[in-house]
C-alpha cells in the first residue's frame, strides 16, 4: 500500500467496482424492503426502465457475490450478507435528500418515476369523488404527462393520454424544476400557484382543489413546525404508471 493510501481503500474501491452500476444496489434495495420478488415483480418495480437482460446479468452477479440467492417459486432473496448493506443503504439515502440537488431532466428521462412520486404525494381521503386527469405540460418542451385522481382509487400516472372526460382535466404548465420539485415535495401546491411558477387551468373548482389533493411540500411543514430533520415503474407499454416502490 502507498504512503498516502489509507486503510480500507483496497476494500473500498473493490465495492464500488463490484455495486457501483445503476442497477445493483437498487436491486438490493428492493429486495431489502419488499423480500423475495420474482422476476417479472423486479422489472416491474425497479425505478427507470432496466431490460430484462441487463436485469439477469445483475442477478447472476449479486448471486456470485453472495448479496442475493434464488429460492425457486418465491423468486429472488436477499442473503444474510445483502441485508447487511440496508442500513448503508438507509444512510446513503438520508446523505443524498439532505445534499444532493434534484435533476429537471430525470422529467424527461424517467417521467414514469417522477409521475409514481406525484402519486405517492396524493393524500387519500381528500381525493374528487369522480376521476380527475391532471395534464402536465412542461415550458420546456411539448411532451406531456398525466396523472388520474380518484377518491379510494390508487392514483396512477400515464405516458399517453388516458382519455377520460374532458371535461375532468386540470391543465398544468410549468417548468420541469417545478414539478420535480412538486414530485419531490421540496415545493408545495399553494406556494407554487402564488408564485406563478405554475399555472392550472380548466374547471375553475377542480383548479381551486388541486393543492388539497397533495400533502403538503416540505417547505409548508417547516414554516408550521419548524425544521425537519434530516422515495414506481410504469408498464410503457400500456402507458399507465403504478404507484412506486421506492
Amino acid at each position: 500500500m502507498g504512503s498516502r493510501e489509507l486503510p480500507g481503500y483496497c476494500s473500498y474501491t473493490k465495492a464500488i467496482e463490484h455495486l457501483g452500476d445503476r442497477w445493483s444496489l437498487l436491486i438490493v434495495r428492493q429486495l431489502g424492503v419488499f423480500g423475495p420478488l420474482g422476476f417479472n415483480e423486479l422489472i416491474r418495480s425497479l425505478p427507470g426502465q432496466i431490460s430484462r437482460s441487463v436485469l439477469t446479468e445483475r442477478l447472476r452477479r449479486l448471486e456470485t457475490l453472495g448479496l442475493v440467492s434464488r429460492e425457486g417459486s418465491t423468486g429472488y432473496r436477499l442473503t444474510t450478507v445483502g441485508a447487511g448493506l440496508m442500513p448503508v443503504l438507509s444512510s446513503l439515502r438520508g446523505w443524498a435528500e439532505t445534499w444532493l440537488p434534484d435533476d429537471p431532466a430525470m422529467v424527461e428521462r424517467e417521467p414514469d418515476v417522477v409521475l409514481g412520486w406525484l402519486a405517492q404525494r396524493a393524500r387519500a381521503g381528500h381525493l374528487p369523488a369522480e376521476p380527475v386527469v391532471l395534464e402536465f405540460w412542461p415550458h420546456e418542451h411539448p411532451r406531456r404527462y398525466w396523472l388520474v385522481l380518484q377518491d379510494g382509487v390508487a392514483p396512477y400516472g400515464c405516458l399517453t393520454d388516458p382519455l377520460l372526460d374532458t371535461g375532468r382535466y386540470v391543465y398544468v404548465r410549468c417548468a420541469l424544476a417545478t414539478l420535480l420539485a412538486l414530485a419531490r415535495g421540496r415545493q408545495d401546491w399553494p406556494g407554487a400557484l402564488t408564485d406563478g411558477s405554475l399555472t392550472a387551468t380548466g374547471v375553475t373548482d377542480l383548479c381551486r382543489r388541486v393543492p388539497e389533493w397533495f400533502a403538503p411540500g416540505a417547505a409548508a411543514i417547516n414554516s408550521r413546525s419548524g425544521p425537519a430533520v434530516g422515495y414506481e415503474n410504469g408498464d410503457a407499454s400500456s402507458g399507465r404508471t403504478p404507484m412506486p416502490r421506492m
